[in-house]
């Protein structure tokens, strides 16, 4: 993907392509500044965050998923789940409309001043980001996914909503659906080479979970009404397989980001070393 770069950084890439920054010598000064660019606390602050949410709903689960509330039409359901689902609904929108508004209105206006470091470091955050997205992947997939998968083996019949259905297509896939948009506007707005163009691999990964919920109304709409029972090769389940081969397009991400922060480390230390030659 090309895109055209700030002037002052077109000087530096020019000399960094005839005079190759080898990783033995970048400075120890780069290494540190490197270093304290990346944004630990906001990494620490994500993965805290998913991980008691998501363990608070874990627990929730084991509690009373098969014990109250098997059949939508039963009334502890309303009691029991259904208070639940509208706070994570509200609570969903609520976070992704005001992530979308700040991101936007806190946007790079002023592209030439987004120097090799600052873009940098900015990487770094977007990688922030996308360790929360990361981590929600896993949850969805490896533990919401497969607890889905063992209640329904279990009381086998599905119906308008079900108690793991709340977790899983209703805070699992919302909170994908809002690091993904996190993870893109912060790309579009922050970072040069994503201000004009986009990473098709990223809008692939991202747009998986945002596609993926027509096709969750679809299920719930089916089970109550043709298909009673839950057999997981039914044709209504295939949609699903979008989100997981959508995923595949984080491999494209990671490999863009590896080799745009290799060039981004090559210009910072050689913009260090022309200026410590300097008179």
């Amino acid at each position: 993907m090309s895109a055209v770069l700030p002037l002052h950084e077109q000087a530096l890439h020019e000399q960094a392509l005839h005079e190759p920054v080898s990783q033995n010598s970048v400075s120890e000064k780069t290494q540190e500044r490197i270093l304290a660019s990346v944004p630990w606390a906001m990494l620490a602050k994500i993965l805290l965050s998913i991980t008691v949410v998501y363990s608070l709903s874990r627990v929730y689960l084991h509690q009373f998923a098969y014990t109250v509330g098997l059949d939508y039409f039963e009334p502890e359901f309303a009691q029991f789940w259904m208070p639940l689902f509208w706070v994570q609904a509200s609570l969903s929108a609520v976070s992704l409309l005001g992530v979308t508004f700040y991101l936007w209105r806190t946007r790079e206006t002023n592209w030439d001043a987004v120097t090799p470091e600052i873009e940098l470091i900015r990487y770094f955050r977007l990688i922030a980001l996308l360790a929360g997205y990361t981590l929600l992947v896993l949850i969805s997939g490896a533990i919401q996914g497969e607890s889905d998968a063992a209640w329904h083996q279990v009381v086998i019949r599905d119906t308008d909503f079900t108690p793991t259905h709340i977790g899983l297509f209703y805070l699992c896939i919302p909170g994908l659906i809002i690091f993904g948009v996190a993870s893109f506007l912060y790309a579009k707005t922050r970072l040069p080479m994503h201000n004009k163009q986009s990473l098709l691999a990223l809008g692939v990964a991202i747009g998986g979970p945002v596609l993926i919920m027509p096709n969750v109304g679809l299920n719930e709409w089916g089970h109550t009404f043709f298909y009673a029972e839950e057999v997981f090769s039914a044709p209504i389940h295939w949609g699903f397989a979008a989100l997981g081969l959508a995923l595949l397009g984080l491999g494209g991400v990671v490999i863009h980001i590896a080799q745009r922060m290799m060039e981004l480390i090559d210009l910072v230390s050689a913009g260090e070393q022309e200026s410590s030659s300097a008179p």
